[in-house]
């Protein structure tokens, strides 16, 4: 039995391979820069379906953001452990299942737009990554963090245009302090930071929304697409759910910079799950 994990910093999607069938499971987003190995265990515990399967887990593939060292991955790893004991485990960065999800057979660029944003080269052999991913407070544009501090910094300084200050301080009642607090005083700021992509949705029609996001994507692709020399040369991928639910906003950020767009996927797991079954064919 085979599990496999795609997990970003606000939730984990998991299937189970066993034989033909395919079995999905979800906890919350494990990253090791905000979570341990007792949170890692206790995060897989509250799904009782996924924690009861656990001593028959042979082989998992761990694919998560903030895994990008040895030292972050044992994190994972050591958490996983203590519910999979039987299990070979293998943790990787979140950056990697992009590349094998979006594979086609020719170099690729693959993106990240999900609660956070990164970027990579993938040639089919190697996973390259230019500039690197910076996190929600120096970095992370065009992501849920990125406009989450953007609705809420102009919300604060009475940037907003009239209907949707309004309209945000009728749905959130949120005082300064409520948002300092939340943002500098308590932990996975940047998860909370996100959680504004609810409000950005239900107003995705507003024109000012529009060109917020469209703004975030085209700074996103400025410093994390056309960083590559030969970023007109091949197509562009993206995945996450930001993508995903502002592709026209998206596909306008990209034909300013004369990108070639590929695929916007809202989640990889379907493509890993098509690379790791090829892998196991060829072996």
């Amino acid at each position: 039995m085979i599990l496999i994990a795609d997990s970003g910093s606000t939730k984990s999607d998991w299937v189970l391979i066993s034989g033909s069938e395919k079995t999905a499971f979800n906890t919350i987003g494990l990253n090791p820069f905000f979570h341990n190995e007792e949170s890692v265990y206790e995060a897989i515990k509250s799904n009782e379906d996924l924690f009861l399967i656990g001593d028959n887990i042979k082989l998992i593939y761990f694919y998560g953001a903030g895994c990008s060292s040895d030292k972050l991955n044992s994190i994972i790893e050591r958490g996983l452990k203590r519910v999979f004991i039987n299990a070979e485990i293998h943790v990787d960065h979140d950056l990697n299942a992009c590349a094998y999800a979006t594979y086609e057979g020719e170099p690729t660029i693959s993106c990240i737009l999900g609660t956070g944003s990164n970027s990579c080269y993938y040639d089919g052999n190697n996973v390259i990554e230019v500039v690197p991913a910076l996190g929600y407070i120096l970095g992370d544009e065009g992501s849920g963090t990125y406009f989450g501090k953007q609705l809420l910094s102009n919300y604060l300084y009475k940037r907003l245009p009239d209907a949707i200050y309004k309209s945000f301080k009728e749905e959130t009642g949120l005082t300064k302090e409520d948002i300092v607090s939340n943002v500098y005083m308590k932990p996975n700021a940047n998860v909370y930071l996100a959680s504004f992509m609810k409000f950005i949705m239900k107003h995705a029609d507003d024109a000012y929304i529009k060109n917020m996001v469209f703004e975030g994507f085209k700074r996103f692709n400025d410093i994390h697409v056309c960083c590559y020399s030969n970023y007109k040369d091949c197509k562009v991928h993206y995945i996450g759910s930001i993508a995903f639910l502002f592709a026209e906003e998206l596909k306008r950020a990209c034909d300013f910079h004369e990108i070639q767009l590929g695929n916007i996927i809202r989640k990889p797991i379907d493509g890993l799950i098509r690379y790791h079954e090829a892998r196991l064919i060829e072996k």
